[in-house]
C-alpha cells in the first residue's frame, strides 16, 4: 500500500486536513489529519466521501479546440494569439479573467500578475467576489487591512457565540462541532441570527428569525443599548479607534429597542434577551458568512458587527472577535494574492505608491492603474461587446452568477471565450472555444489558505491524467507566448510560492499585517514538508491596526428602506447551500451517498403560504422573479418565515431540468464591494400541474437527455435514478432505456406502466411511471444494478420476503435513514443523540445530521407520548 499523503480537503474555508492513502488505479482511502490545527481528523460528509470524488468519470483529459482535440501547443498558441490580437485592436481593457477559490495560491498569482502587471488591466475577478467580498471591503474600512482577527481558538474560548447569517451545522460542520464541544466543556451560550429556522437553530439558546435584510437595525440597535447601559469600552475606543463625527448621535435616534423590534420583525421581549445575554459575556465571537454578505448592504452589516466589537473592545482578546468564515476552500488565498479585480498583490489597493511598488517588483511593463471589473459588472460589460475575450478558470458563472440567463447571453456574444476546468461538459463550457484540461483536486501541488489564515499545503496523491496540466502551468505557458517568458520562468510551484512571499515582504515595514517573510527564501524541500501555519498570529493584539493613524476605524452605517411586498411578486428568495452538496456539483453529484440527503431542488415553504397556494408537500411549483423561473419540488417547512421562501445554488442543465436558482436572483450588487444579493429577491410561486410521476434507473455513467417536464439525476451505486414527471404519453420515456430484454407491466386502471431491460443476466435499467397509482421504494431496485441473475420478478420492486424501507437518508456518513432511526428509537427507547450514535452510529462521525436526529427523537417520543394517552 502508497504511503498516506498529508493534504487539504477541496470543498469549504474550514481548511481541514486530510489523510489520503491511495489503494489502486484512482482509488483512495480518506480520512481526517489529526495532526492538523483546524479540524483534528474530524471530517464532514463531503470530505469524508472525497474518496468518491476522484475518478475520471466525466473528465476533461485533452485541450479541446470547439469539439476537436488538439496538442497542448496548439491550444496554447491559439489561446495566447486571440488574446494578444485582441488587446492590440481593443486596448487591454477588452480581456477578462474570472476565475475561483478553487484555485491554489500559486494558480491565483500567475493568473493575477499576467492580468494585472503584464496585460495592463485589472479585469481579473473571482467567483469569491459572490461570497465573501462584503467581508473584504468592510476589514478594509474598519481595520486598513482584509485581514480576519479571529481564530479557531477563539470559538473554544468564548462564552457566547453569535452566529449570523450562518447555516454552520450545515455549511461549516466541523466549526459547528467545535463550538458545541465549548458549549458541552465550558457552557458556551449560543444564539443564532437567521430569518429561517435552520438545524443550525436546534438546541441553540437563542434564535432570532430577523426580517431579511435588516441586520444592520439589528446589530445599530444593540450598540445603542450597550451604550445606553454604559458598556461601551470608552478606553479602549479612546485610544485604539476612530469614531465618525455624529456616530454616537446617529445611535441615539431610531434604534431603540422597541423601533428596532419592529424594523426587525422581533418579539421585543427575545430581542431584549439578546441584548442582556451579549451584554452578559465580554467573550463573545460573532461568526457570519453569506447571510451577511450576499446582500446589496453586505458591507455596511459586515462593519455593523465590527462596530459593535469595536465599541466594546470585544476585539483580539482570547474568545472575543467577529469572524467571517469563507465559503470556499481558497477563497482566503485568492484575497492575499490580488485574486480580485478591487486589489492588488500582498493586500495592497490601487494606490499609486502601491502600483509603482508592486510594478517595480515584478518588472512589470504596463501595470494596471485603477480596479477592473467586478463579477457581474464583467459579464454586463460581456453582454455590451465590451470585454471580446475571456478565461474562465475553474468555475461555472453560467449557473452560479446571479441572472444567469443574461450571463449564458454574454457567453454566446463573446468572440472568444476559454475554459479550464477539470469537467469537459458543464454549462459554462458549454460556450467555450478552446476548453484546457486543468488538475483535479487529488493532482493538484501548491498552498491554500482557511477561514482563520492557516496556510497548509495541497499534495498530489494521483498522477495527472491524460493530458491535464496545472492550472499554474497553464497560465505561464500562455504567458510565455504572448512574449514574457523570463518573467514567468515558473518550473515548480515552489518558485512562485517564494515569489508571493517576498512580494509581501516588499518595502512592507509594518504597513501591511500580511507579511511572509521568512518563507521568501525555503527550498523546495521545505516547501514540500511545510506544516500549517496561521500567519499574522493574533493581529491588531498591541491595539495598532495598519490605517494611516494606526486606529481601527468604526463606519457609520444606516439600515435601508426594507421593500414591502410587490404585488406580482409578493413572497422573498433567499438562496443558500445544502448540507451534502457543494456549488454546481461537478465534484460532490458523483457521490452516490452525497446525493441521498436531498435528491431534488426543492423550494422550502411555509405550510400557511402553501395553503394559501394550492400546494401540497411533494408537488411541483415554479418559481418566478422578474429575471426569469424554474421548476421545483416543494417542501413544506416551519422553518421558514410567512411570505419567504428558500431554494438550493446546486443544480444545473445537467443535473435537472428545474432547481435553476442562478436564474433568479436580481443582478443587484453591495455599492462597496460588487457583491450581489442573493438573499431577498422578490418572486413569486405557483403549482405546476403534472399527469403522472416516476423514476428511471438506468446502469450508465453517462447524464440520459430525459423527455419530460420534470427530470432530476441523482448518482447512485452502478448508475443514476431519475426522478421524473410529466404531462402526455409517459411511453416516449422508454426511449431512455437501454437495449437488451425487456419485460414490462401494465395496470390501465392507475395508469401504471413498469418496464425493466436486462442484459446478459444484469439489470440495464429500469421505468416506472403511474397516474395515481403508489410508486415503489428506490432502494432495492438500485440495489439489483449491481446483482447478478436479475430476472422479470424485478418489476415487483422488492425480493423475497420482508424488505423494509430505510427510509430518507438522514446520516450520510453511514448511509442511516429516517424509518431505521425512529425504530430503533422506538424498540430501544433511546432518549437521547448519543444513544442514536451507539446503536446505529448516525451522527458519531461529521456530526452534521445530530441536530436532524434531535428533532426525529423529540418527534418521536412525543408521538408516543400521544398514543400512550
Amino acid at each position: 500500500m502508497a504511503a498516506a499523503v498529508r493534504t487539504t480537503c477541496a470543498y469549504c474555508g474550514v481548511g481541514c486536513g486530510i489523510s489520503a492513502t491511495p489503494t489502486g488505479p484512482r482509488v483512495v482511502t480518506i480520512r481526517g489529519d489529526e495532526a492538523h490545527p483546524a479540524n483534528a481528523g474530524r471530517l464532514c460528509s463531503k470530505g469524508t466521501h472525497l474518496g468518491e470524488t476522484v475518478g475520471l468519470a466525466g473528465r476533461l483529459l485533452h485541450p479541446m479546440i470547439g469539439d476537436r482535440q488538439v496538442r497542448w501547443d496548439k491550444a496554447l498558441d491559439l489561446v495566447a494569439k486571440r488574446f494578444r490580437d485582441t488587446i492590440a485592436r481593443y486596448g487591454p481593457d477588452s480581456v477578462a479573467f474570472y476565475v475561483s477559490g478553487q484555485l491554489l495560491t500559486e494558480d491565483y498569482y500567475v493568473a493575477n500578475k499576467l492580468m494585472k502587471g503584464f496585460i495592463g488591466s485589472a479585469n481579473i475577478d473571482t467567483n469569491s467576489r459572490l461570497c465573501m467580498s462584503s467581508a473584504v471591503a468592510g476589514h478594509n474600512r474598519a481595520f486598513g487591512e482584509d485581514v480576519v482577527p479571529a481564530s479557531y481558538q477563539d470559538l473554544d474560548k468564548a462564552d457566547l457565540v453569535v452566529l449570523v447569517g450562518t447555516n454552520t451545522a450545515w455549511c461549516h460542520p466541523i466549526v459547528y462541532q467545535r463550538i458545541q464541544a465549548a458549549r458541552t466543556a465550558r457552557g458556551t451560550k449560543l444564539v443564532v441570527i437567521d430569518p429561517r429556522r435552520t438545524e443550525t437553530c436546534e438546541g441553540a439558546d437563542l434564535h432570532l428569525p430577523l426580517r431579511p435584510g435588516s441586520d444592520v437595525a439589528l446589530m445599530n440597535g444593540l450598540l445603542a443599548w450597550l451604550a445606553d447601559k454604559g458598556m461601551v469600552d470608552r478606553a479602549f475606543v479612546d485610544s485604539h479607534v476612530e469614531v465618525p463625527d455624529g456616530f454616537w448621535e446617529h445611535l441615539a435616534t431610531g434604534h431603540d429597542l422597541w423601533t428596532t423590534a419592529q424594523t426587525c420583525d422581533l418579539d421585543p421581549a427575545v430581542l431584549l434577551r439578546f441584548y442582556e445575554m451579549f451584554a452578559a459575556h465580554p467573550r463573545t465571537v460573532t461568526l457570519f458568512s453569506q447571510g451577511i454578505n450576499q446582500s446589496i448592504r453586505g458591507t455596511d452589516q459586515v462593519n455593523a458587527i465590527i462596530n459593535v466589537h469595536l465599541a466594546t473592545g470585544r476585539i483580539c482578546q482570547p474568545g472575543a472577535a467577529p469572524f467571517s468564515i469563507t465559503g470556499q476552500p481558497n477563497a482566503m488565498g485568492g484575497r492575499e494574492v490580488g485574486g480580485l479585480a478591487s486589489t492588488l498583490a500582498a493586500h495592497m489597493d490601487f494606490a499609486p505608491e502601491n502600483v509603482a511598488r508592486v510594478g517595480r517588483f515584478w518588472a512589470a511593463p504596463r501595470m494596471a492603474t485603477r480596479p477592473g471589473l467586478k463579477a457581474v459588472d464583467l459579464f454586463r460589460a460581456m453582454g455590451e461587446g465590451r470585454i471580446k475575450a475571456l478565461w474562465v478558470m475553474a468555475t461555472n458563472p453560467a449557473v452560479s452568477l446571479p441572472d444567469a440567463g443574461n450571463v449564458r447571453a454574454a457567453l454566446e456574444k463573446c468572440p472568444f471565450v476559454v475554459v479550464s476546468d477539470v469537467i469537459a461538459d458543464t454549462d459554462t463550457t458549454a460556450y467555450a472555444d478552446v476548453r484546457l484540461p486543468a488538475a483535479a483536486w487529488g493532482e493538484k501541488d501548491g498552498t491554500v489558505t482557511n477561514s482563520e489564515r492557516t496556510i497548509s499545503r495541497q499534495r498530489p496523491f494521483m498522477a495527472l491524467p491524460g493530458e491535464a496540466k496545472p492550472d499554474w502551468w497553464i497560465v505561464k505557458e500562455v504567458a510565455r507566448r504572448m512574449g514574457w517568458s523570463g518573467e514567468f520562468a515558473y518550473d515548480h510551484p515552489a518558485d512562485i510560492w517564494r515569489e508571493h512571499a517576498r512580494l509581501t515582504a516588499y518595502q512592507n515595514e509594518g504597513a501591511r499585517v500580511l507579511n511572509l517573510a521568512a518563507h521568501a527564501a525555503i527550498g523546495n524541500g521545505a516547501y514540500e514538508a511545510m506544516e500549517p501555519f496561521r500567519w499574522g498570529g493574533t493581529p491588531f493584539a498591541d491595539g495598532r491596526f495598519p490605517t494611516p493613524s494606526g486606529r481601527a476605524r468604526m463606519v457609520k452605517v444606516g439600515q435601508m428602506d426594507l421593500q414591502a411586498p410587490l404585488a406580482d411578486w409578493p413572497l422573498t428568495l433567499n438562496t443558500g447551500r445544502y448540507r451534502d452538496q457543494w456549488h454546481t456539483m461537478t465534484r460532490t453529484g458523483l457521490a452516490s451517498k452525497l446525493a441521498r440527503h436531498r435528491e431534488e431542488p426543492l423550494v422550502e415553504v411555509h405550510p400557511a403560504d402553501a395553503a394559501a397556494l394550492g400546494l401540497n408537500d411533494r408537488d411541483l411549483a415554479r418559481v418566478s422573479t422578474p429575471q426569469g423561473n424554474s421548476t421545483f419540488r416543494v417542501m413544506l417547512s416551519e422553518g421558514q418565515r410567512v411570505g419567504e421562501i428558500f431554494t438550493p445554488i446546486h443544480w444545473t442543465d445537467r443535473t435537472s431540468t428545474g432547481g435553476r436558482t442562478g436564474l433568479l436572483p436580481r443582478p443587484l450588487v453591495d455599492p462597496h464591494s460588487g457583491q450581489p444579493g442573493f438573499k431577498s429577491t422578490p418572486a413569486a410561486l405557483a403549482k405546476v400541474e403534472t399527469e403522472w410521476r416516476g423514476f428511471l434507473i438506468v446502469r450508465a455513467e453517462e447524464p440520459v437527455r430525459v423527455p419530460c417536464l420534470w427530470a432530476t439525476r441523482v448518482a447512485v451505486p452502478g448508475g443514476a435514478l431519475y426522478e421524473v414527471a410529466g404531462n402526455g404519453d409517459a411511453a416516449r420515456l422508454e426511449s431512455c432505456l437501454p437495449r437488451g430484454e425487456r419485460v414490462e407491466a401494465i395496470d390501465a386502471t392507475r395508469g401504471t406502466r413498469r418496464v425493466a431491460v436486462i442484459a446478459q443476466g444484469k439489470l440495464a435499467g429500469v421505468l416506472f411511471v403511474t397516474r395515481s397509482g403508489l410508486l415503489p421504494s428506490r432502494d432495492w431496485l438500485i440495489d439489483q444494478l449491481q446483482a447478478e441473475d436479475v430476472g422479470a420478478a424485478v418489476l415487483a420492486a422488492r425480493g423475497p420476503g420482508s424488505q423494509p424501507d430505510k427510509g430518507a437518508t438522514v446520516c450520510v456518513c453511514f448511509d442511516i435513514g429516517l424509518n431505521q432511526i425512529v425504530a430503533a428509537i422506538r424498540e430501544q427507547a433511546l432518549v437521547d443523540v448519543p444513544a442514536i450514535g451507539t446503536a446505529l452510529g448516525a451522527g458519531t462521525n461529521c456530526g452534521s445530521c445530530r441536530p436532524a436526529l434531535a428533532r426525529i427523537l423529540t418527534q418521536t417520543n412525543e408521538e408516543a407520548l400521544d398514543a400512550a394517552e
